[in-house]
């Protein structure tokens, strides 16, 4: 029997001897007694708690709907702004009035809002385009209607003196140089500023009458001055 065992050892021996530690084979038991106590527990993590699971399911819940409630809130605030732009823009322009012309029932820096109509009555502000720009006067004749002003500024449609309570101004003549009396033309009016001893209007051949084309809308409210915030007559 030692014969036979010492040849084993000698094999075993050499071959530790020539080899990497870690190529050796050594036996499975024996590398596990060899393994501290330590490095096994060092392997096996621990399981978290329902309680951190819930915790951390509820904050995941929490930031969805978050940012769900966010996204649809910008949704709306955008869909809300358009909606705003498109009627300012189609159904209620917003002007800021510049100028004199409208002294005294419209001065320069008011922001006003109008509305798209079609049909005006006498007495009504209005807002039209002339050369680029917006200008708001006061409809005094219709198409067809006749109108006279005599030297002190007394207008006259159909031969029929107007009541004019809204001039806060003295009445002039003005900057006249249409022919009168003048008949005004088949889908047009016939408009005057408030202020008219410095209102440029169709008294005058330069703006003449104003037709449906031209039209932006009639003036209905003021919003600034907050002071004098209301409707406008």
């Amino acid at each position: 029997m030692q014969k036979y065992n010492e040849p084993e050892t000698a094999i075993t021996e050499n071959l530790a001897d020539e080899g990497n530690a870690t190529d050796v084979a050594v036996p499975s038991s024996e590398a596990s007694k060899a393994a501290p106590a330590g490095d096994m527990a060092g392997t096996q993590s621990e399981l978290p708690s329902t309680e951190v699971i819930e915790g951390v399911y509820r904050q995941a819940m929490y930031t969805q709907r978050f940012r769900e409630t966010l996204r649809s809130t910008v949704f709306t605030l955008v869909v809300v702004a358009a909606a705003a732009v498109l009627v300012a823009v189609l159904l209620l322009p917003v002007l800021r009035i510049y100028g004199t012309s409208m002294h005294g029932t419209l001065d320069s820096g008011d922001i006003v809002v109008s509305v798209k109509v079609s049909d005006f009555e006498t007495g009504e502000i209005l807002a039209f385009y002339y050369n680029n720009n917006i200008l708001v006067k006061r409809v005094i004749a219709q198409s067809g209607q006749w109108v006279d002003i005599d030297q002190d500024g007394n207008v006259y449609v159909d031969n029929r003196l107007i009541d004019e309570p809204y001039l806060m101004e003295d009445k002039a003549y003005g900057e006249t140089n249409i022919e009168l009396p003048y008949q005004v033309p088949e889908g047009r009016v016939f408009v005057m500023g408030d202020n008219r001893s410095v209102s440029i209007d169709s008294r005058n051949t330069s703006i003449g009458c104003v037709s449906s084309e031209q039209i932006v809308g009639k003036i209905v409210f003021r919003v600034w001055p907050l002071t004098a915030f209301g409707a406008v007559h």
